[in-house]
């Protein structure tokens, strides 16, 4: 597994360690984070919420800050973004998230 692999394999896995408050699911189950790329200059992450009016955002964002800029050595650096188009919708979620949730395949 080559460092650029690596360090995107222990990205995933840290943002599995975030966890919504609101729903108990992971970021990466609920399907909330939509790029995840190492570059040159560090690390890029684009992410959504459940919701704009999300009251957790800051929360969350400040979790995943804090979790992703834990793995990078200066001068590697953090861009991530917060979008919300397109919406999130509950088809992002994983499998294992509907099952967390109680819920049916395609409901």
């Amino acid at each position: 597994m080559s460092d650029r692999t690596l360090l995107t394999a222990q990205a995933r896995e840290a943002l599995r360690e975030i966890v919504d408050p609101e729903l108990g699911v992971n970021l990466v189950d609920l399907g909330l984070i939509e790029a995840l790329q190492e570059r040159p200059d560090g690390l890029y992450v684009r992410m959504t919420l459940t919701s704009a009016a999300c009251p957790m955002a800051e929360m969350l964002l400040d979790q995943v800050e804090e979790a992703l800029e834990a793995l990078l050595s200066p001068p590697l650096q953090l861009d991530l973004e917060l979008v919300f188009a397109p919406p999130w919708t509950p088809a992002r979620m994983s499998a294992a998230a509907r099952e967390q949730l109680g819920w049916e395949e395609g409901a």
